[in-house]
């Protein structure tokens, strides 16, 4: 099972109570970003374009145990940035744990196998660690190579000591689902809890933006890849959320599902986004103009929009809303092989193969936004 049902219990007991309480806007995940500061520089990111004053400040742990206590999300994901870089990072982990929040460290692991002995195994606690794909792919979209291989040995070390690994692949436009694919079969063998994966979302910061996928794309390439899957295969996601990708299921965005606390407080709308911050997460949730966000608000900065950040807080919902959903999500957990023989037969069209590793810039070329594929 990828998930723990002590974890899964939580959760959906946690819903469930927003439910009966008749909340219709409330949060899953909190994404706390403790810095911005990274080790890599990778070519779709738009956090490391912060000028150098900004990249040396740090969330301390009790600004970050204040958000956690004020959101009451019962999960906690922590990306960056790079987390492990943060000087007090295995406190923040320790101070969670002892609220009993599923945390969800996201790390590109560089750092990881130096940093295991700060921190004890337990079911709070996963590292997330982000890979893109095998080798080739992973190294070419962090821009570095021996990325792949450092990583991949971090791994293998958290797991012999015992602790939850999950990874987090985002997929860019010239992806290889073939690729991806074995990906997954060696991601397994690994012995992994799961698997995390969401197509890219085009920040504007990002040096690349020529590869952030439309959303036509993104479920022609997932169906491809998540159709006539391997029985071996976890995924670390809602099954709903994953048939959404693949163009199955449609959903509204929930950009209040995970909201963002980082070191310029709480961001509108959602962890992509940056329309402002409020002081507090009661501002956040009371001021903001949900209605202005998600591909039905007509919002062009969110019209190719299907990231897990913004989605799969919508799939969870979706399980908790209605008899249906809740059957639709059984019936997704135990019946994942998804034939499909249009999907084998994308597998063998010609993949049109991305540029080589980008350099940082100081500023994308607008010209290169991404318009909407309708293929």
């Amino acid at each position: 099972m990828a998930v723990p049902v002590s974890q899964m219990w939580t959760v959906s007991s946690y819903v469930l109570r927003q439910k009966l309480a008749g909340r219709k806007q409330y949060p899953l995940v909190l994404m706390l970003e403790p810095l911005f500061r990274c080790n890599l520089a990778c070519a779709g990111c738009g956090k490391i374009q912060y000028p150098a004053h900004i990249l040396k400040k740090n969330l301390s742990p009790e600004e970050c145990f204040r958000a956690v206590d004020e959101c009451g999300a019962p999960m906690v994901s922590i990306p960056g940035g790079e987390p492990l870089m943060h000087p007090q990072i295995a406190e923040i982990v320790e101070g969670l744990v002892a609220r009993k929040k599923y945390i969800y460290l996201c790390t590109n692991a560089l750092l990881l196998k130096e940093k295991l002995d700060q921190f004890q195994p337990s079911k709070y606690l996963t590292f997330s660690v982000h890979l893109d794909g095998n080798r080739e792919e992973h190294d070419l979209a962090v821009c570095r190579e021996g990325g792949y291989d450092i990583a991949v040995d971090a791994i293998k070390e958290a797991l012999h000591r015992g602790f939850r690994v999950t990874t987090n692949t985002t997929l860019f436009d010239g992806a290889d689902p073939k690729s991806v694919r074995q990906f997954f079969d060696e991601m397994m063998e690994l012995g992994l809890e799961g698997m995390m994966l969401s197509p890219g979302y085009s920040y504007d910061k990002a040096p690349d933006q020529k590869h952030f996928l439309g959303r036509a794309r993104t479920r022609r390439m997932f169906r491809a890849i998540l159709s006539n899957r391997n029985r071996n295969w976890r995924f670390n996601l809602s099954p709903l959320f994953l048939e959404f990708l693949m163009g199955r299921r449609t959903f509204p965005c929930t950009p209040w599902g995970m909201p963002t606390y980082n070191i310029f407080g709480w961001q509108k709308p959602c962890y992509l986004l940056q329309d402002g911050y409020a002081e507090t997460f009661a501002e956040l949730m009371g001021t903001t103009a949900w209605q202005n966000y998600g591909t039905e608000s007509g919002n062009p900065a969110c019209a190719n929009c299907m990231v897990h950040s913004g989605y799969e807080a919508s799939a969870v919902n979706a399980t908790f809303s209605s008899l249906s959903g809740f059957l639709a999500t059984v019936k997704a957990t135990l019946s994942t092989r998804y034939e499909d023989p249009d999907a084998l037969r994308l597998l063998d069209e010609p993949i049109t193969p991305v540029n080589p590793l980008v350099q940082i810039n100081s500023a994308a070329d607008p010209s290169t936004k991404l318009q909407e594929t309708q293929v």
